[in-house]
């Protein structure tokens, strides 16, 4: 049945993704009213979640922000799938980095880097990094159930040299880039809400108390290796524009959750410049205030 599924679904995505932006962003358009206004795709989730991150907005702020969100979140959609033919030239035009030289410094110190980001703009066009660096690029995801889809999603990664690790082997395969002295940027998107039970730490994000993920941090002081965030920013429907900032270049120096906050505060910064972009499908604040007690002196144990 996966195969079935693939050889239906992947000439579809291929004729999509070799269509011109303009077209794209016509399809675009019409999913949107359909997502939007006729499915009502997790509306619902959306509206609580933006209500929770801004209760100093009015209702009609909050609106704008909701219609705006649906568009940019079918624009991502869209572009995501056009990864599958984007040519190297197009995307380099279209994913600008502003401040390489802030990894050409780790680069030029054989350092790994751990590379933290949200689910913010277009969190797949970072692949084009592996274009600019010579670190090999290495993304954190966790594998489709789909087999076929999921060698798909990873052979498009290897056309910019980018590679995909499962969650369920990412110690052990660093472990293995150390072993061979290899120069890797492993690339974390850190702003999941990790089950209630595997939460070591707890923090405010956007106002509101929630579990958070402390991955990146651990493995940062694991593996002795400097935590850069990635700040992107959409300039307009199809351009992003993006930037580094070193959260810190010695990470065991640095108090445990301290990384973690950084983040979270950089995250904040991001999305409260500009709301739209962020993904609010995702029920980021569904544990709020369910903090157990144990868990509110956490202890670097954890770490």
């Amino acid at each position: 049945m996966q195969l079935i599924v693939y050889l239906l679904l992947y000439p579809l995505l291929w004729f999509v993704s070799i269509l011109p932006f303009s077209f794209l962003y016509v399809m675009s358009d019409v999913a949107c009213f359909i997502v939007y206004k006729v499915l009502g795709y997790r509306v619902s989730v959306v509206r609580k979640n933006l209500r929770l991150a801004f209760p100093d907005k009015g209702d009609d702020e909050l609106k704008l922000i909701e219609k705006k969100f649906y568009h940019h979140f079918c624009d991502t959609f869209l572009e995501m799938i056009k990864s599958m033919t984007i040519s190297e030239k197009a995307l380099k035009k279209r994913f600008v980095y502003t401040n390489l030289d802030v990894l050409k410094k780790f680069e030029n110190n054989n350092q790994s880097i751990m590379l933290v980001l949200g689910h913010y703009g277009n969190w797949e066009w970072v692949m084009s990094l592996g274009d600019f660096i010579k670190h090999e690029g290495h993304a954190v995801y966790t594998p489709l159930a789909n087999k076929y889809i999921d060698r798909l999603i990873r052979k498009v990664r290897l056309r910019h040299n980018s590679y995909l690790i499962s969650r369920h082997h990412t110690v052990r395969t660093m472990l293995k880039h150390r072993t061979e002295k290899r120069l890797v940027i492993y690339g974390l998107i850190s702003d999941q809400s990790p089950q209630v039970q595997h939460a070591h730490y707890w923090t405010q994000f956007l106002g509101i108390n929630v579990p958070v993920y402390a991955g990146a941090e651990i493995m940062s002081k694991k593996f002795d290796a400097p935590v850069v965030f990635l700040n992107v920013e959409k300039q307009k429907r199809g351009y992003y524009k993006a930037s580094f900032e070193v959260i810190t270049d010695d990470p065991k120096s640095i108090p445990n959750y301290q990384i973690t906050d950084t983040f979270n505060r950089l995250l904040e910064q991001q999305i409260r410049k500009a709301p739209a972009y962020y993904l609010w499908t995702h029920n980021r604040f569904k544990h709020k205030d369910k903090m157990p007690v144990k868990k509110q002196t956490v202890t670097s144990e954890a770490v």
